[in-house]
């Protein structure tokens, strides 16, 4: 009994050290990190509104980011943030701070991984907030609604798209298939986020001849083409 004893006492001054550093410490899982990785997707595309003195709370330090980190998945991988909407691919914008699949799947990688902090000299640059952003974009004035379809009935440059009816986390898709078959793809959401309201800027302006047909989907749908002032007043 008293060897037994001893033996219990020994194992349990062996084995208790070892399970309070198993508890201070996280064991991780991936070779993803804040520093080398996600740190880079912050900054690109998160860190315009998630900074101090920002419109949101600041995710720009491992130690500001990491609580969140698995709000972060939640909302990257459901596309309710960043607040942009778009598919990528689908339509090319100005300004598009939609995540690519790639970026998603190191975010979810990253908090499944246990969201490793990694070496703090693979950070990038932060972020000047200090200085402008380019030139904004100019404002138009002139817009084309469509409901479901309508087919155009003269030439058109659009400078950018709109939404104008579409139900929160709701899916719609705008095509113009021009007269000669082939099809211009305008913008696709596959789940409406209402924080996000802006005018969608096409990267390069959209030329459209009449007869042009603009088809939205699904046809209870609306949205607004934001027309440039004809040629021949520019």
């Amino acid at each position: 009994m008293r060897r037994s004893l001893l033996v219990f006492v020994s194992l349990s001054a062996v084995i208790l050290p070892i399970a309070l550093i198993l508890r201070a410490h996280t064991f991780y899982t991936t070779k993803i990190s804040w520093s080398r990785d996600v740190s880079r997707i912050v900054y690109r595309n998160c860190a315009s509104c998630h900074h101090a003195g920002g419109s949101s709370f600041s995710l720009m330090t491992y130690k500001e980011a990491r609580p969140w980190a698995e709000a972060i998945k939640e909302q990257v991988l459901n596309r309710r943030m960043p607040p942009w909407n778009a598919v990528k691919g689908f339509g090319e914008f100005k300004d598009d701070h939609g995540l690519a699949q790639e970026d998603l799947e190191i975010i979810g990688e990253w908090v499944e991984g246990g969201a490793p902090e990694g070496n703090p000299i693979y950070l990038p640059p932060a972020p000047d907030f200090n200085t402008a952003g380019g030139d904004p974009p100019p404002k138009y004035t002139d817009r084309l609604k469509v409901l479901g379809t309508r087919r155009l009935t003269r030439n058109i440059d659009a400078a950018g798209i709109e939404l104008v009816d579409t139900q929160p986390s709701g899916g719609i898709q705008v095509i113009a298939e021009r007269p000669n078959g082939s099809i211009e793809p305008l913008i696709w959401i596959e789940k409406f986020n209402p924080n996000y309201g802006d005018t969608y800027y096409f990267r390069e302006t959209v030329r459209l001849p009449a007869g042009t047909k603009i088809e939205i989907s699904p046809r209870e749908g609306s949205a607004a083409l934001v027309l440039m002032p004809p040629r021949s007043s520019r």
